[in-house]
């Protein structure tokens, strides 16, 4: 009967430190991007991560300053992208051309963040990566490359 309890404490107490561990929650748009500082960004696709929740992707941006900027760019799920036609392949057969993205900015003012809203690839395809907090998409989307 003891040990019964012992076990059942020890069930106890596992289970309320498993509650109390922190658990990764996913954010909304406007927690962590500003919808009203959306800009299109022209540079070089350097690399994607395509890895759930959201794929990352990388490339090179004229700065303000003229210089060579890295900037990371997230999308929607995977699974959102595949539905909408949107492959990793898209992105890889990119590499080292020349994109243009639409793209809302980190709130927190980091210069190398934004959200990717859409994305026209070289050979001129233009797909919906991330939230339309525009409502630019589908026609309405013409990047400028004015970044």
């Amino acid at each position: 009967m003891k040990r019964n309890f012992i076990v059942l404490m020890a069930a106890v107490c596992l289970s309320l430190l498993g509650a109390a561990m922190p658990a990764s929650a996913h954010h909304a748009f406007a927690a962590e991007f500003d919808k009203d500082k959306c800009a299109d960004f022209t540079g070089t696709l350097t690399n994607i991560d395509w890895e759930n929740p959201h794929a990352y992707f990388t490339m090179d941006v004229k700065g303000e300053d003229g210089k060579t900027l890295q900037m990371t760019f997230e999308t929607s799920s995977l699974s959102t992208l595949k539905r909408a036609g949107t492959s990793k392949a898209d992105f890889v057969n990119s590499y080292g051309k020349g994109v243009t993205v639409r793209g809302c900015p980190a709130k927190n003012g980091n210069k190398t963040k934004a959200a990717a809203n859409y994305i026209k690839f070289a050979d001129g395809t233009t797909h919906r990566i991330g939230q339309d907090v525009e409502g630019l998409f589908p026609g309405n989307f013409q990047p400028t490359g004015d970044k």
